[in-house]
């Protein structure tokens, strides 16, 4: 057998960490709570049409300097297409936008099309992205009861709240701009965190049949050991394919990428010392998931 590591000889240091952790994340959306993006607050979608290719740097810059400040700038189709969200309901800005772009370049920056989003359709989406979120932690933990055990799924969902907590709260502290795109991150990091605790769950419930002397102690390091290197090598790839995108992939997927890297380094540490603690906490044991054994007859039949 490969060496085993005392993953749970520091359970009680880890638990600290995580009671830190989350209670700095709670307080943060408590006070601070998100810096919400255009797609939850409502506002005013301007298409742009560039006579040459659009420099979105240049672009940002300009609508700095004219104060617009909020406005977020993106690519859209064809390279000489813009795209700009701002926070007002203005029926002049596109043309106000079109005019002050088109005094530094050569040629004129026409608008192609302006659209106005509510704030009540900004609230709707809001409230069908947190309640999106809720339906998808309930339907984790039936199919995990359904799978393994009601204690694994509980055990599970614990882990992700944390995950979800911990990355909105850092969201929260350096006022990172929440949008489409960052919930979609958020969602993503409850499938990654998942998919991390059923191999170790899936590990555990293995050798609760191998190793039947075991104690769930010995158990839970015995799997996570034996998982280690496959948790390793998934998240310092997926790890690597973020950094890509925060560092290459420019302002717009900034909130996306950060709350990807956050979860991502949330969810691995919460499939160990969150979701199978949670084991320990309820007392797992092997009777949970296998029949006792039969006793022998010791007796002649009647």
């Amino acid at each position: 057998m490969k060496r085993v590591i005392n993953f749970m000889g520091v359970r009680n240091i880890a638990f600290a960490i995580t009671l830190v952790l989350t209670i700095a994340s709670l307080v943060s959306l408590g006070t601070k709570g998100l810096n919400w993006g255009l797609d939850f607050t409502g506002g005013t979608l301007i298409e742009l049409t560039y006579p040459q290719d659009a420099d979105l740097a240049q672009v940002r810059s300009e609508l700095q300097k004219n104060n617009y400040e909020d406005a977020v700038v993106q690519s859209f189709g064809d390279t000489k297409d813009v795209l700009v969200r701002m926070p007002t309901d203005d029926p002049q800005i596109g043309n106000k936008i079109a005019q002050v772009l088109s005094a530094s370049v050569e040629g004129d920056v026409k608008v192609k099309r302006v659209e106005f989003v509510g704030p009540s359709v900004g609230a709707e989406l809001r409230d069908q992205g947190g309640l999106g979120m809720l339906v998808a932690l309930g339907g984790i933990m039936l199919y995990l009861a359904f799978r393994f055990q009601w204690k694994f799924g509980l055990g599970a969902i614990i882990g992700l709240f944390h995950d979800a907590i911990v990355a909105l709260g850092v969201l929260s502290f350096f006022e990172i701009q929440f949008d489409l795109t960052t919930l979609a991150a958020i969602l993503a990091v409850i499938g990654y965190s998942l998919n991390d605790t059923i191999v170790i769950f899936d590990r555990v419930r293995e050798n609760f049949r191998m190793l039947r002397n075991s104690t769930l102690l010995e158990n839970l390091n015995i799997s996570i050991s034996q998982t280690l290197m496959r948790t390793i090598a998934t998240s310092l790839s997926t790890g690597l394919a973020v950094l890509a995108l925060l560092v290459f992939g420019g302002d717009n997927l900034w909130g996306f990428s950060i709350a990807l890297l956050v979860g991502i380094t949330a969810g691995t540490y919460s499939s160990i010392y969150i979701s199978c603690v949670t084991l320990i906490w309820m007392k797992l044991v092997p009777e949970d998931l296998i029949p006792p054994a039969a006793e022998e007859q010791t007796e002649g039949q009647p």
